[in-house]
């Protein structure tokens, strides 16, 4: 019986560790989001004014480069980022070590949303009737003013159901960052499989619902908070 008592007690210890390790690996991935975020939506909003620049040099530096960015797969983004400065002999700007690794990732998603998150609100910012821009400056408002007073609600409206899809695939895609070793949730359970434990890897699936579940809840609260922009 005390034997049986023991190996209930090893296994249920062994479950915590392994349940323990998951939840501080799926952390290094809710960090890389909120980073990600926290860069990428004031930088996309400044691309986009790029792209809509009248200054065609600039707008079709701007249109290139988003081109590319959006052309490519994120994946070859980040191992390039990581690597190449290395292999042209430029030495590595983001260091060593495990958090040289986080850094050169976060970069990476960085670009790659900005330029995804700029189309958005280029579409945006577009899609205004220009007859508000006119009226403003009729009151006597500034750009400015009429950005920000006038225009930049009725954008984040517009824009809101398709900024929730690209974010909630940012949740999902910082699984790629273990291309360059970092250690996110995904990895850490394909140790497991490899030791013979399956349950880990569909486990993953789990904590990528509960946070896309909270984030749907979010983004379905604010579209509410937003249905006085309707016409």
């Amino acid at each position: 019986m005390y034997e049986c008592f023991c190996e209930v007690r090893e296994k249920m210890t062994g479950l915590q560790s392994i349940i323990l390790r998951l939840i501080n690996s799926f952390g290094l991935n809710v960090r890389l989001f909120f980073m990600t975020l926290l860069f990428s939506l004031p930088l996309g909003l400044f691309i986009a004014f790029g792209s809509m620049s009248r200054f065609k040099p600039v707008a079709w530096l701007t249109k290139t480069i988003v081109w590319i960015i959006r052309g490519t797969p994120l994946m070859l983004q980040v191992l390039i980022i990581y690597f190449a400065p290395g292999l042209l002999n430029l030495g590595s700007p983001w260091g060593s070590g495990a958090s040289a690794r986080f850094t050169a990732a976060t970069f990476a998603f960085v670009i790659n949303y900005a330029c995804y998150f700029s189309e958005i609100y280029r579409g945006g910012i577009q899609g205004i009737p220009v007859g508000q821009t006119e009226a403003g400056q009729v009151l006597g408002m500034t750009k400015l003013q009429i950005f920000f007073r006038v225009t930049l609600l009725q954008v984040i409206k517009r824009i809101l159901p398709s900024m929730a899809n690209e974010i909630i695939t940012l949740v999902k895609d910082t699984s790629l960052a273990r291309i360059i070793s970092i250690k996110e949730i995904i990895m850490m359970a394909q140790e497991y499989t490899a030791r013979g434990l399956i349950w880990p890897l569909f486990s993953t699936g789990l904590f990528f619902l509960a946070f896309v579940g909270v984030l749907t809840l979010l983004f379905n609260h604010l579209e509410k908070k937003l249905e006085y922009f309707k016409a």
